[in-house]
């Protein structure tokens, strides 16, 4: 009986080594094929990750395209407004000049309503002259330049503003 005691025991014992084989060559082909699965998954979200880098490039140089250009649009816009603006300056100047060394007259239409009848017609036009209305006066030199200057700084406004409209046109039609 002792005998059959060791035999069982031998054949037990060969059975479980079997059995822990069969377990440890099942959990390695198991983990591997849970580490392929793994490793296909980990390449296919690094391809995703990679894509979704390329595009957001893509899309920052797109955006970057589009700054330089309104850059370049202002800094040209820009000299072209103060190069507009410089010229009304310096025409203002020489009106101012001329008007300062009397070589330019001022002067303004004088009301004259006087009619000689009952049709509203205005009175005769001076010898030479296509202005109906004989009544003209000059402008004293500094009223005239006092005037010049108040229309410069108008002038002035005036294309500042068109600078401004075009700026905020391009800005909005941009995004």
């Amino acid at each position: 009986m002792k005998i059959d005691a060791v035999k069982w025991g031998e054949v037990l014992l060969i059975i479980l080594a079997l059995m822990a084989g069969s377990a440890w060559a099942a959990w390695t082909w198991q983990a591997n094929a849970y580490g392929q699965q793994l490793a296909a998954k980990e390449a296919t979200h690094q391809t995703a990750l990679t894509h979704l880098a390329n595009a957001n490039s893509a899309q920052i140089l797109a955006e970057q395209g589009k700054r330089l250009a309104l850059e370049q649009w202002l800094a040209a816009s820009d000299q072209s407004y103060y190069r507009a603006l410089t010229d009304e300056k310096t025409k203002q100047a020489r009106l101012r000049d001329r008007l300062a060394t009397a070589d330019l007259r001022l002067s303004v239409q004088l009301d004259a309503t006087t009619t000689t009848g009952c049709d509203a017609v205005q009175t005769t036009t001076r010898t030479g002259s296509v202005v109906h209305g004989a009544h003209r006066a000059q402008l004293d030199r500094a009223h005239a330049q006092r005037i010049i200057g108040i229309t410069g700084d108008g002038d002035q406004g005036l294309i500042a503003l068109q600078a401004c409209q075009a700026y905020a046109k391009e800005v909005s039609d941009t995004k």
